[in-house]
């Protein structure tokens, strides 16, 4: 990468008419950047590979159909299921069900070592520390934060790690990762709450977490998508 034609390697302050260049190698850029699983005239959802961020995806969207709208990213490391809406309407919509958790968004997770329970529901409170870019996982009973909840059924154990069908009741940012590292249970390949010894030990350098599937309690110019599930064809 290259700012004002100069080589940078770590975070650097923009301004704007910086000139900012990202190099790729070949391979990098033959790689698809994601599948579309489902479209219409109203909304778009695609399959995001890893390693590649939300906003390159919009970015890449958005210059084959202007009507492309943002509402949500995931982790550039995690993998899965994105929905866009295509216009003012659907957009609404979408983010009304997002606001008002009628959104039903199942992970799956490869975690390092088993869970208590084959199915379990987590509480905790986190806390964002915005200035590392990290969240704190506190008791409930601390009353710090804003209250998690992170479902969990086992789908199978593999040895040293388990497969984990994660259903989130409130969405907060890392809440799967950090939720998981704090019962003991980090995500395979999680560079930031995870095991940096087991992730070399097995050459995990990307988190193993995928949204695996999408639900919507739609109404309005949506209703007609309501209890439709999308489901992405990758698995972990």
């Amino acid at each position: 990468m290259r700012v004002n034609g100069a080589k940078v390697s770590s975070d650097v302050p923009l301004k704007a008419g910086d000139a900012v260049v990202y190099y790729m190698t070949k391979a990098q850029e033959e790689r698809a950047s994601h599948t579309v699983v489902y479209e219409d005239e109203n909304v778009l959802v695609v399959d995001k590979e890893s390693g590649v961020s939300s906003e390159a995806l919009f970015c890449e969207l958005s210059e084959k159909d202007a009507s492309v709208r943002f509402l949500h990213r995931l982790d550039r490391n995690t993998e899965g299921l994105m929905i866009f809406a295509r216009n003012g309407e659907a957009e609404e919509e979408i983010l009304a069900c997002f606001r008002e958790r009628r959104v039903r968004k199942i992970y799956h997770a490869l975690v390092f070592g088993k869970m208590p329970k084959a199915h379990g529901m987590l509480t905790a409170r986190l806390i964002k520390d915005e200035k590392n870019a990290r969240v704190k996982i506190c008791p409930v009973g601390s009353g710090r934060g804003v209250l998690i909840e992170t479902e969990y059924e086992v789908l199978e154990e593999r040895g040293e790690t388990s497969l984990l069908q994660v259903t989130l009741h409130t969405g907060r940012t890392h809440q799967i990762r950090a939720h998981l590292a704090s019962v003991g249970c980090p995500v395979v390949g999680d560079g930031k709450y995870g095991d940096s010894a087991k992730n070399a030990l097995y050459h995990a350098a990307r988190q193993r977490l995928l949204s695996k599937q999408l639900t919507l309690d739609a109404g309005g110019a949506l209703a007609y998508l309501c209890g439709k599930s999308f489901v992405s064809q990758k698995n972990l």
